[in-house]
Formats: structure tokens, sequence, C-alpha cells
């Protein structure tokens, strides 16, 4: 009994328990329900609120943009009226400046019919001139006929002789005339051009300064001491075989003491091997795979210090917009000489010459600053390619798309072809000031003696000439005439036909003067 009695009372607490799980369940579901409901609602007022509050907001804001409307609205319409009175006080000057000018036109319409009414009478009255004067002139005809007719007879002479000989004697006459008055034109304008030419030539010259050089196709190397000699040479002479074989150059090793010669026609080949050689004594390694070393690093530094040269020189001379390989092109210059003188410093000086020239007298001055500098290029690559330096730039140039004016600036800078621009012309003159100064070029004997030789042949080569004498190392050329055969005259026109001739035959460093003497002499003696 008390077992089932515990029994009993622990399925009533299980039942208590479950029901009171129940009653929690559901009071707790009514709870959440509740507050859920309260929640919704205070929600759907707060929305109402926050609705009200933006429609009172929208009313507010409608309002200002309304009133904000109307102002522009009034200031629009104000401007407008203000356009439209201007528009019409101008329609309004318009037509009154239109009726006074169709008034002038309607003035002008009575003063035209008026001059054709005059320009009909006057017709009549030349046209009773012309039958008058008609007349006249045939009368004259008939006069003058009958008096031609009684002078041949008097003169027995036709009229076509008398007039040749009149023609031939007017011609003659005009002939000396003209020669005068040329003569002394030319000498007035001659006097006045060289003036001109003079001066700005000068300024010119006086603002451009630059070096006076001379090299030639050796370098000479210093070294410490004779025993280094030694070691350059090598056991049996491999160091020097292998660096000559390396460079392409000749060592030439004497008994001058200290001293090592460097010899070659390539001036950037025996710059690197001067450069590497002075590297290899400051080293004291000398042997062939050290050499080979040297060399390699020594040629990429001076091809690079090449281009860098080269974009220096056309940033220098104002040029921007070069293609990069005219650059590497124009830096070799440095190593290459014509008679002596730097082809790098010759065509800067060039360049600055013929920019200030056609600064002067108002050419183009960037194409004659340009062509200057670029006209001697191809003496960078003629130990290498064929042809003259000329046709080498000229390629050169069209190659790298250089304007045709440029290209005609190199390509006639040494009269290969006609002068088409006055900055071709600017351009041979440069040049010519730069190669022909003092001191800038050195001359071999031989050229010396056959330009005085061929001026000598040329000016003997015309009639009349006895003599000639080339003086002044070139620069004159002094010549006698038969007095008997030329006169002062023909003198005169004779030394312009040898300067012609010796310009059209001979090429020259500046200009030669043509100094014809004509000289009569009569001797009679006194007994």
């Amino acid at each position: 009994m008390s077992n089932i009695a515990f029994i009993d009372a622990s399925v009533v607490s299980v039942i208590v328990g479950i029901i009171s799980l129940l009653v929690g369940l559901v009071t707790g579901f009514f709870v959440y329900k509740f507050l859920n409901n309260k929640k919704n609602l205070i929600i759907k007022l707060n929305e109402s609120k926050i609705i009200e509050d933006a429609y009172e907001e929208a009313k507010s804001i409608k309002k200002e943009t309304t009133l904000k409307l109307k102002e522009e609205e009034q200031n629009i319409r104000k401007e407008l009226d203000s356009e439209v009175k201007e528009k019409k006080s101008e329609l309004q000057k318009l037509e009154d400046r239109i009726n006074q000018r169709e008034e002038f036109v309607d003035k002008k319409e009575i003063l035209l019919e008026k001059r054709l009414e005059n320009f009909e009478e006057k017709k009549e009255e030349v046209e009773n001139l012309k039958i008058t004067l008609t007349n006249s002139i045939a009368e004259q005809q008939k006069i003058r006929e009958k008096i031609t007719s009684e002078l041949e007879k008097i003169a027995n002479m036709t009229r076509q002789e008398a007039k040749d000989g009149l023609i031939q004697e007017i011609a003659n006459e005009a002939k000396k005339d003209s020669i005068k008055i040329v003569k002394s034109i030319e000498e007035k304008a001659l006097s006045e051009a060289d003036k001109k030419a003079q001066k700005v030539l000068a300024l010119a010259i006086q603002r451009c300064a630059t070096d006076v050089t001379s090299e030639t196709t050796i370098s000479v190397v210093s070294i410490p001491n004779d025993d280094m000699k030694g070691r350059i040479i090598g056991r049996e002479g491999r160091n020097i075989r292998a660096f000559e074989s390396v460079m392409g150059v000749d060592l030439i090793v004497d008994d001058t003491p200290e001293t090592i010669t460097i010899s070659s026609f390539d001036p950037i080949r025996r710059e690197i091997a001067r450069i590497s050689l002075e590297k290899l004594i400051m080293d004291g390694r000398i042997h062939p795979t050290r050499i080979e070393e040297i060399v390699e690093k020594v040629t990429k530094d001076i091809q690079l210090e090449i281009k860098q040269l080269g974009e220096e020189t056309l940033e220098n001379a104002g040029i921007f917009n070069a293609h990069p390989e005219i650059a590497k092109i124009l830096g070799r210059l440095k190593y290459r000489t014509s008679y002596g003188q730097n082809c790098l410093k010759h065509s800067i000086e060039t360049s600055y010459i013929a920019g200030l020239l056609a600064s002067e007298i108002g050419a183009d001055e960037n194409i004659a600053r340009r062509a200057g500098l670029l006209h001697d290029i191809g003496k960078a690559l003629d130990h290498e390619v064929e042809g003259t330096h000329v046709s080498i730039g000229v390629e050169l140039a069209k190659k790298y798309k250089e304007s045709a004016e440029v290209v005609h600036c190199i390509e006639a800078h040494h009269f290969g072809v006609e002068f088409e621009s006055v900055e071709a012309i600017l351009v041979q003159v440069a040049d010519a000031i730069s190669s022909s100064r003092p001191g800038a070029r050195r001359e071999t004997l031989e050229k010396y003696v056959k330009r005085l030789r061929q001026l000598e042949e040329i000016s003997n080569s015309f009639e009349g000439v006895e003599k000639s004498f080339a003086l002044q190392a070139g620069r004159e050329v002094r010549i006698l005439v038969k007095p008997n055969q030329i006169t002062d005259d023909e003198a005169y026109l004779l030394a312009k036909d040898i300067a012609k001739r010796i310009e059209n035959e001979m090429e020259y460093p500046g200009q030669i003067k043509v100094n014809v003497i004509r000289e009569s002499r009569y001797i009679e003696l006194a007994k």
C-alpha cells in the first residue's frame, strides 16, 4: 500500500508540474502577443508622426520654391524687357541708317544719270575729232612719203639702210652708256651691299666665339716608367698583339722615353684604344683577357658618351624633335676631323653663325640653325659607307624624316645643286666662314700650289691678257692686259668674266679678288 501511495504521489506531482508548465507557456504566449501588439502600435504611431512632419516640411519647401520661382520669373521678365527695348532701339537705328543709305543711293543715281548724259555728248565730240584726226594723219603720211623719197635721192641711201645705220650707231652709243651706268650702279650697290654684309657678318661672327682646333691621326699615352713598356709588350709580344688585334690600331713602342704612340685613321677607335691603354696602365694587370674586358667596357662608355654628347648638342642648338639616331650619329663627329678641324665644333659653329645671319636678315632661323648643325653629318659615317659626305648626309636626313628645306640645305652646301632658298645660301656662307677663318684648317702645300696655278691658268685663257699673278696666298689674282686690244670698259667686263669663271670652276675658302690692270706707256726721246 505504501508503494502504491508513493507512485500516486509521484504521478500527481508530475501532472501538477505539466499543468504548471502549460499554464506558464500560455501565460507567456499571451504576454508576448500583448507586447508585440503594443510595439506595432507604437511603430504605427511613430510612422504617422513622421509622415505628418514630412508633409509639413514638404509644404514649407513647396512654398519657398514657389516664391523663388516667382522671383526668378520676375527677374527674367525684367531682363527680357530690357533686351527687347535694346533690340527695338537697335532696329530703329538700323532703319534710320537704311533710310539714309537709300537717300544717298537716290542722289548717286541722279548724279550718274547726269554724267551719262554728259558722256554721250562727249562721245559725239570724240567721234568728230577722230574723223578729223584720221584725215590729218592721212595727209601727213603723204607728205612724209614725199619727203622720204626726196631724202633717199639726196642721200643716195634707201630708207632701210639709213635705218640700220642709225640703229647700229644708237646701239653702240647705248652700249657704252649702259656700261658706264651699270658700272656706276654696281659700284654703288656693291659699296652699300658690302657695308651691309660686312656689318651682318661681323655681328654674327662677333656673337659666336669657338675654339681653334688642330688634330692629327695619332694619340700619345704617357707611361710611368720604361718597365711598363715591357709589360705592355708582354712575353714574346703577346699583349701588344692582343691589343692591336682587338682594337685594330697600331701601337708604336720606340725609344721615346715614357710614351707610347697609338696610330689609326679611325678617330673613335683611336680614342677607345687610348682610354683602354691608360686604364690598363693604371690597373697594372695586363694580359689578353684583361685587355678584352677593358676594351669592351670602354667601348660601351664611349658609345654612351657619344649619344649623350649628341643629345646635348641638339638641345644647345634648340632642336628638340630630332630622331634619336640623329643624336648618336652627330655625337660621332667629335672624333672626326677635316683638315685638322674638329667636325662637331665646326658643325656647332656653322649652326650658330647660320642662325645669327638668318635672324639678322629675316630668314627662317630654325631651319638655318638645324641645317647648319646637320650639314656635315655624313662625315660621321663616310669611313663606313660609300659615297661623299654630302650624299650620305642627304640620305640620313631623308631616312630620319628631316624636312625638305633642311635636306636641300645639306645637299646644296657644296654647290651640288642650285640654291632654292635663302637658308641654303646662309648655311653655305656659315660653312665657309667657319672653315676659312685663320687657324681653323690646315692646307697641304700641294693643294695650295694647285690653286695658285689654276688661278693663273684661268686668267691667261682670256684674250687680251698679257700676264697674271696669283697673290696673297691665292686670295687675289692680278691681271695685266694689252692696252691696244682691251679698252677701259672692256677691262671692266673682263674682270667680271674672270671672276664668274673662277666661281664656276674652282673651290676655295673665302673670296678671291680679281684685279685687272690696263696701262699705256708712251716713250719718246728728246735729241
